[in-house]
């Protein structure tokens, strides 16, 4: 993988000019509704969540506290945008680790943009056997390019369809770790 086509200093920059949308409170929340749902659905039947690196790490680890019931964690990195702002083939960097045969299995990404990514990982799942897959995003762009038949089972947050950072996004690979959900200057990209 190749270094990042901007500095940390313009990172920053595009962050200062940046509109808050989600504070940490407001995630918190959204993720303890979240969890709660899965719960109500999940826990008796012994999960996988499966974080899909890198975006879903952080929500991945704000929820799993949050699950208070006996479940085994995995990741896998599949990506389309390798440090840029839109994405092209997908690249497969990490499949699971666990055998996913006659499992409930739940991804967990940090967003459903328009849905290449997830679309190919439930794919994957269902050619491994999973008894059940479902998937629970962070946030969830609305906009009319979604690929067909593609929904997260469980959504935190909702954001109409602008370049957001913060909370496992990010911009060329900065500004996953911010706290809070940010909508950049759409003149600044």
């Amino acid at each position: 993988m190749s270094r990042s086509s901007i500095s940390a200093a313009q990172a920053e920059a595009a962050l200062a000019e940046a509109e808050l949308l989600f504070d940490e409170d407001q995630i918190r929340t959204a993720l303890q509704k979240m969890a709660a749902e899965i719960s109500a659905q999940l826990a008796a039947s012994d999960p996988l969540l499966i974080s899909v690196l890198n975006g879903g790490l952080i929500p991945a680890g704000q929820l799993l506290p949050l699950l208070d019931f006996p479940l085994q964690c995995d990741v896998l990195h599949a990506t389309r945008y390798r440090g840029e702002t839109s994405g092209g083939e997908l690249q497969w960097l990490l499949y699971p680790q666990q055998n996913l045969r006659g499992r409930t299995v739940l991804i967990v990404d940090d967003i459903l943009d328009e849905g290449h990514t997830l679309k190919a990982i439930l794919e994957y799942c269902q050619q491994q056997g999973v008894k059940q897959v479902q998937s629970a995003v962070l946030l969830e762009k609305k906009h009319q390019r979604r690929c067909a038949g593609v929904a997260a089972d469980y959504v935190a947050l909702s954001v109409d369809d602008r370049y957001v950072v913060g909370y496992g996004m990010d911009y060329h690979g900065y500004l996953r770790n911010v706290k809070g959900i940010y909508a950049l200057d759409e003149t600044a990209l």
